[in-house]
């Protein structure tokens, strides 16, 4: 046995190997395509590194928060994933990059009940992809990291939507009247996330008030509220996006706070800089983006000030063309634009960055030049519910720039997530799950309700 380990072991060392550290959207497809392209019998190795057991797609977890989605309907196991698609998946943090012995360095791994699974490990690489995505930013704020709750994960987006069901069933149980904070919700920060987040969480509400909390007027009783430190709503989007949404969220009785900034959040609430006081029983943190803090001058890199690795057209870090950034966690130049301003941290962004380094990386193996990445902004849409839908369509898919709402924005929305899907599971896998989805849908509730 020892024999067939030592065996395996130097034939692995003769492979040129590909490390993937990170499982989100670029990540994970990026493995996938070089896994098709290379297998596991070829003289390549594709490894990915991700700490988290299955993938969901991030623009989605306002719906998980919300309750008008299933996980395990959505999620995708990375072992299983690993074995259909001829890549290596290695459970695991990474904590560091050893540039001198080219070893991505991961921590052990602990399990829920604290038992190691297993130890400090040490992967060779002869290219690495960094691609771990980006955390919520408190700046600082008081109280955020107690009393708040970021949607960076599944498992605090389920977290969140337990406390929204317990919410509702507390209110309806309870022989007194409704305390001031009672069913109010606070949304701090709003960007994408936190609009998505307040028009889906009103829609849901309602959904789920309907299943026999009769007590719980929803009209009265539940208030949503989306505090906003710039003058606007979507302050990185257009402005007529912007409108767009606000007349939209208006029509749906969320009350938006634009110009207001959090100076501290409470148990029961948020203090504004202002001195004002917004009761609220639930607070979501979804203002501002930062890499990992494990990123920060890591290795000798160069990064920014929000902790991204900071690469050149190539996609390549600045100070080490064996290491590419993809994703949320890269600065990347936007061509064309003015110096310092970034590629923005799109799922566009990361599904073409993908789609890019699954073309080049070959040519690396190869010893051929790589061809400079250009990002093709085809526009942006929000979501606001089922049938609500804003946007504005751009670039080469439209010949100019097309403002689109409604249904045929919604499904705009939807065909971005079957992009992902198409690049993670080809076309008939898609397709079935869709035409299980649907037929699921008709016989369960459009809420959650645990």
């Amino acid at each position: 046995m020892s024999e067939m380990n030592e065996t395996r072991e130097m034939d692995e060392q003769k492979r040129h190997q590909i490390v993937i550290v990170g499982g989100g959207a670029a990540g994970l497809e990026l493995a996938t395509q070089l896994g098709n392209r290379y297998g596991r019998k070829g003289r390549v190795q594709v490894t990915l590194i991700e700490r988290e057991r299955t993938h969901f797609w991030k623009p989605h977890l306002h719906e998980i928060a919300a309750g008008s989605m299933d996980l395990s309907t959505y999620e995708t196991n990375y072992l299983a994933q690993a074995y259909w698609h001829g890549f290596r998946y290695r459970i695991g943090q990474m904590t560091g990059i050893d540039r001198e012995r080219k070893e991505v360095i991961v921590a052990p791994h602990v399990d829920d009940d604290g038992e190691q699974v297993t130890a400090e490990r040490r992967f060779p690489y002869d290219t690495l992809v960094v691609s771990i995505g980006s955390l919520t930013h408190d700046f600082g704020t008081p109280g955020v990291a107690e009393y708040a709750i970021a949607l960076e994960n599944p498992r605090q987006a389920e977290r969140f939507h337990r406390r929204v069901v317990n919410a509702c069933i507390r209110a309806h149980a309870q022989p007194g009247p409704l305390g001031p904070e009672q069913l109010q919700v606070a949304i701090i920060g709003a960007g994408a996330t936190g609009v998505e987040l307040a028009a889906e969480l009103h829609n849901s509400t309602r959904g789920l008030v309907s299943f026999g909390l009769d007590r719980i007027d929803p009209e009265k009783d539940i208030r949503i509220t989306l505090i906003e430190a710039n003058a606007r709503i979507l302050p990185a989007l257009p402005e007529r996006l912007s409108a767009g949404a606000m007349a939209l969220l208006q029509e749906k009785g969320v009350a938006v706070r634009c110009g207001s900034r959090v100076a501290k959040v409470l148990p029961q609430g948020v203090e504004l800089a202002s001195g004002e006081t917004i009761p609220a029983e639930l607070v979501v943190w979804a203002a501002g983006v930062k890499a990992p803090d494990v990123l920060r001058d890591i290795a000798g890199l160069e990064t920014n000030r929000i902790n991204q690795l900071i690469v050149t057209p190539t996609l390549q870090t600045t100070r080490d063309e064996n290491i590419f950034a993809i994703g949320d966690c890269a600065a990347c130049q936007w061509a064309g634009k003015e110096p310092g301003v970034l590629v923005p941290p799109r799922a566009q962004a990361a599904h073409q960055q993908a789609a890019h380094l699954a073309r080049q990386i070959p040519r690396r193996i190869a010893g051929k030049p790589l061809a400079p990445w250009h990002y093709r902004d085809f526009g942006s849409l929000v979501s606001l519910g089922e049938y609500s839908t804003v946007g504005n369509l751009m670039g080469a898919l439209v010949g100019g720039n097309l403002w689109v709402e409604g249904l045929f924005a919604r499904g705009m929305y939807l065909s971005l997530f079957k992009m992902h899907e198409l690049a993670l599971h080809g076309f008939w896998k898609v397709a079935l799950d869709t035409l299980a989805r649907m037929i699921t849908r008709r016989t369960e509730p459009h809420v959650k309700l645990h």
